[in-house]
């Protein structure tokens, strides 16, 4: 056995946990968990799932091995699971996990180290877990036996679990527990279960994790932050893998140590949370090779710390993950975040790498701005972890709106974060003035919450596709340096969507859209052609890859008739100038737009990318000051048909 393992087995030991009903007299087991964070415990959702389904939000209780340095039986409620449908009789392994915090903060305990790798591999494990009754405890074990046994991985069973060789043999009780790689000391699944009426088993991978969306983060953040406070302490889970390993601190400078991974990972858990689809980029462009994942993509700085690791399992270089640091900071830097304890611990880290090897991390950029390379966030989908902003416009009678703004955070919950209270509504002339107050606090809760800017979706009738929202500024006066002094498409993905396609989404807009969706350029495609009026055909003919690009208002004259036909056609993205000519011939303006647009869809290499790659070009205008850019008068269509709007409330409403 290594040296550290032993001690690694205690803290295992020490962290692990059985579950128990929160009638002391009971001497009912449910099944195992284990401590990943402070007051966090970790289970399978199954070993739950018969006793609380009818009521989740009832207490129960968790306890350890007291006398292996576990707790004493505790409070604890199930905070969230996985589970879609806890009536069914089958559980997935990609939604066979639960989170359970513990009600009495104080309680101190254990957290076992959660392993970072993106890819868990074959290999010995080390299963842990209760066994539930006396006669088949270990010996001076008490009531309840706290079972270790040897397995070995052999193939992922899918793109969240692992299935153990058939000698394998799972007693009850242990479903829940934590799997612990020996080679590394990082546990890296969870044992899901043994196979009925024979030998082997499985265990769901940590990457599961990831579905817990903004709650993983939270978590996992928590758990780097506790190892942290704790990497001096000769008995740290820090100490035991790096006598695993052979990889103290200050032994090999150019070796990634298991003390530099705590110091990385805690600081990266300070900084504002990662966007969608950047973790996965800067990856990318710090291994120089496009990755392959299975599983819930990586959301999280920590995950992308986790592609660092060669195929079998070891830490690449140390330079590798400081250029990953680095670009994480420029990234975070150029969103207004604070990494200045990020930068001084990483500053005083190059120091002790070789010349050559410092100056290629110091030097590292993100990619070129002006590239067809450079770091894009992709717009959220259906099941992305991200919160959109949703103002909605509805037109009354005598040409008022009424206005209603929604967060959605993908979770369905359509509640209303403000509105209109006129029951007349507001005169278009007076829409910005009612909305930007709560515009503004709405951008500032779901930027909290997601870390970045939060896209904005206007949510409009045909005939207001022209309004000017991506030019909108919140604040006729703030202090210099503040948002709100910007133009609202400068810093955010700004788009349009049609509020007549509520509900229930249209089979050829979704066809489309799929089709738009898969592999191969965007093109730009002229509408109407030149020297025609539009027809429905021109649209309908359109390839899926094809964007229809107008250089004339869509609100009113032929740009409405023509936006019209596209709505018909199913397209969910088109592009147009909200000032362009409302009849006559077009102008050298109008060859400035359709070069210019085809320049960048030439660039975008899928649907999610274009409404930030606009902003970007926004953002530059603004920052340079150009006038008579063929982008600044562009708004952008982008309804994504997974995504409906919900419905308007069915029932009575105020009338003017």
């Amino acid at each position: 056995m290594s040296d550290g393992l032993p001690d690694l087995d205690a803290l295992v030991r020490a962290a692990t946990v059985r579950f128990l009903p929160e009638d002391p007299r009971s001497t009912q087991m449910w099944g195992s968990g284990f401590f990943i964070a402070p007051g966090w415990i970790l289970t399978a959702a199954h070993v739950l799932v018969p006793h609380v389904r009818e009521n989740p939000g009832m207490r129960f209780r968790v306890a350890g091995d007291e006398r292996q340095h576990g707790i004493a039986p505790t409070a604890v409620r199930l905070r969230k699971w996985l589970v879609t449908d806890p009536w069914s009789d089958r559980i997935p392994a990609q939604r066979d996990l639960a989170l359970v915090r513990l009600l009495d903060d104080t309680v101190e305990h254990e957290c076992v180290w959660m392993g970072d790798r993106a890819v868990s591999g074959a290999g010995e494990r080390l299963a842990f877990g209760f066994r539930p009754t006396p006669d088949e405890a270990e010996e001076d074990s008490g009531p309840y036996g706290l079972w270790r046994g040897t397995v070995r991985a052999n193939v992922d069973d899918g793109a969240v679990a692992v299935r153990f060789e058939s000698l394998a043999e799972f007693p009850p009780g242990v479903s829940g527990g934590p799997v612990l790689d020996p080679a590394t000391g990082a546990v890296l699944e969870i044992v899901k279960s043994g196979r009925e009426d024979q030998d082997g088993g499985r265990a769901v991978s940590a990457t599961a994790l990831r579905r817990f969306g903004g709650l993983y983060r939270e978590v996992m953040d928590a758990h780097d932050r506790w190892h942290h406070g704790r990497r001096g302490d000769t008995g740290s889970w820090t100490a035991h893998q790096a006598r695993i390993g052979g990889r103290s601190a200050g032994v090999d400078p150019e070796q990634w140590s298991p003390e530099d991974r705590v110091n990385a990972l805690n600081h990266l858990a300070g900084l504002a949370p990662a966007p969608m689809g950047v973790v996965a980029e800067l990856a990318r462009d710090v291994r120089g090779e496009r990755l392959s994942h299975t599983g819930p993509a990586p959301m999280t700085w920590r995950d992308g710390h986790g592609l660092l690791y060669g195929g079998d399992g070891s830490p690449l270089p140390a330079y590798v993950f400081m250029h990953y640091l680095r670009l994480v900071g420029e990234f975070t830097r150029d969103y207004g975040g604070d990494t200045s304890g990020l930068d001084a611990w990483l500053n005083d880290r190059l120091r002790r790498l070789p010349p050559q090897l410092r100056r290629l991390v110091e030097q590292a950029r993100l990619p070129d701005r002006e590239g067809a390379d450079r770091v894009v966030i992709p717009y959220p989908g259906p099941a992305d972890p991200a919160h959109v902003v949703v103002v909605e416009l509805d037109e009354l009678p005598y040409g008022t709106l009424h206005w209603q703004i929604r967060i959605d955070d993908g979770s369905g919950d359509h509640e209303i974060f403000a509105s209109e209270t006129d029951p007349n509504g507001v005169t278009p002339g007076r829409l910005r003035l009612n909305l930007r107050e709560h515009l503004a606090e709405a951008f500032h809760f779901a930027d909290t919450a997601g870390g970045v800017p939060a896209p904005c979706e206007v949510v409009v009738p045909a005939g207001y596709f022209d309004t000017p929202v991506h030019r909108w500024q919140l604040a006729d006066e703030a202090p210099l340096g503040d948002p709100a002094h910007l133009p609202v498409g400068v810093r955010r993905r700004i788009v349009l969507r049609n509020v007549d396609r509520r509900g229930e989404p249209d089979p050829r807009w979704t066809d489309r859209w799929s089709a738009a969706a898969g592999p191969g350029p965007l093109t730009a495609v002229r509408m109407p052609p030149t020297g025609q009026l539009p027809r429905s055909r021109h649209f309908a003919d359109i390839q899926p890859s094809g964007i229809p690009v107008l250089c004339r208002p869509v609100g009113r004259g032929v740009g409405r008739k023509a936006i019209e036909f596209a709505f018909d056609a199913g397209h969910g993205i088109a592009l147009w100038r909200i000032d362009g000519h409302d009849r006559g011939p077009c102008g050298s303006d109008c060859e400035d737009l359709h070069k210019g647009v085809a320049e960048l869809l030439a660039h975008t290499g899928s649907l999610p990318e274009l409404p930030d790659r606009l902003r970007r070009i926004r953002e530059e205008i603004h920052e340079t000051r150009t006038t008579g850019h063929w982008a600044e008068a562009v708004a952008v269509m982008y309804d994504d048909p997974r995504r409906p709007v919900p419905e308007r409330p069915v029932g009575p409403v105020d009338s003017p």
